[in-house]
């Protein structure tokens, strides 16, 4: 088991509670169209414009939903994804966080958890969440993004959607699919 898995089982998340949906959607399924967006982000703690279509011209796009920085899985998260970010280099893959809480920590969260390694985007009122349909309603009413993964082909096809409120299985689920994506466009 790895340390990450070891970690994650002995966590208590009372975070993932505290966050616990009165609704939610389904998200985007396997083959469809991903809808293109473009929101403030941060890598390495600096400013900048993440566009969805952009980053597509350079390969596939590992999209990552996660309800709030700082939270114990989004950390969690945030570290596996920094740590194999270099492999989804290797494939021309780009990785991007994007989350609806507490979206005024992005830069932080950016620099700090994503080790300067992916950029983190601010979805205010889960707005783009709500295009992938990964969105949903705390207790308090307000809207934040639930902790989905995608990897979304340059044509924009979505190649993977997977929504699991752990998040040990993300990164291996969206690097199964970014390999599989890379071995048959060699």
């Amino acid at each position: 088991m790895t340390r990450f898995a070891t970690f994650l089982g002995k966590a208590v998340t009372s975070t993932v509670l505290a966050l616990s949906a009165v609704t939610a959607m389904a998200a985007l399924p396997q083959g469809a169209k991903a809808p293109d967006f473009q929101l403030d982000a941060a890598l390495a703690g600096k400013p900048m414009s993440f566009s969805l279509a952009k980053a597509l011209r350079q390969g596939p796009v590992v999209l990552y939903f996660f309800p709030a920085a700082f939270t114990q899985g989004c950390t969690l998260e945030a570290h596996a994804f920094a740590e194999a970010t270099d492999d989804f280099k290797k494939m021309n893959a780009t990785v991007i966080g994007v989350t609806a809480g507490n979206a005024e920590r992005v830069a932080e969260f950016s620099k700090l958890e994503c080790r300067d390694k992916f950029a983190v985007a601010a979805d205010p009122g889960a707005k783009v969440a709500a295009e992938y349909k990964t969105q949903f309603q705390t207790k308090d009413g307000k809207m934040l993004s639930d902790r989905t993964s995608f990897v979304i082909a340059p044509d924009g096809k979505i190649l993977l959607s997977y929504t699991d409120g752990n998040p040990e299985l993300h990164i291996q689920k969206t690097m199964d699919a970014v390999k599989a994506w890379h071995a048959a466009n060699k």
